[in-house]
């Protein structure tokens, strides 16, 4: 008996560059998800004047809760205060979240505005309450409150 070619089984390589092709799609999404942001302009940066102003501006009060959104996850809310005691008015106040392992190491930063440009100015002396939420924390993350660090302040006209 002679063996014909057409039965031998033959391979589809098509659900394997479907596979391969999903593969890089997900592959690249999550590089780009995860990717660094670094500051491109020089308006992100901190002023001298504005890292002078820091010492005016005092966060207290600061514990996190977790929540559930409207779409069943969980999100981890940052409450705490703001309080001016410089003399001059805040239009906007930006902070970085930093959190971190276990073993000690940052894992997350996050720039949130804790004073929001399209707000009331922050005025002298006043103390204003804060609440920044986040859906996306890390699983290593070691659930601590994240340091705070202020990033940018910019001043009322």
């Amino acid at each position: 008996m002679a063996s014909r070619a057409s039965d031998k089984h033959s391979i589809s390589y098509v659900p394997v560059a479907i596979g391969a092709v999903s593969l890089a799609i997900l592959i690249t999404a999550l590089l780009y998800l995860n990717r660094s942001h670094p500051a491109s302009s020089s308006d992100n940066r901190a002023s001298a004047e504005a890292k002078a102003y820091v010492n005016h501006l005092q966060l207290s009060d600061v514990s996190m809760q977790a929540a559930e959104n409207f779409m069943q996850q969980q999100v981890v809310e940052v409450l705490g205060k703001i309080t001016n005691s410089g003399n001059r008015p805040l239009h906007s106040v930006d902070v970085y979240c930093l959190f971190y392992d276990v073993s000690g190491k940052m894992i997350h930063r996050e720039r949130v505005p804790i004073v929001r440009a399209t707000g009331k100015p922050l005025a002298s002396g006043e103390t204003r309450d804060f609440r920044l939420p986040f859906d996306s924390l890390p699983e290593e993350w070691n659930e601590a409150v994240p340091h705070l660090v202020v990033a940018q302040i910019k001043f009322a006209q």
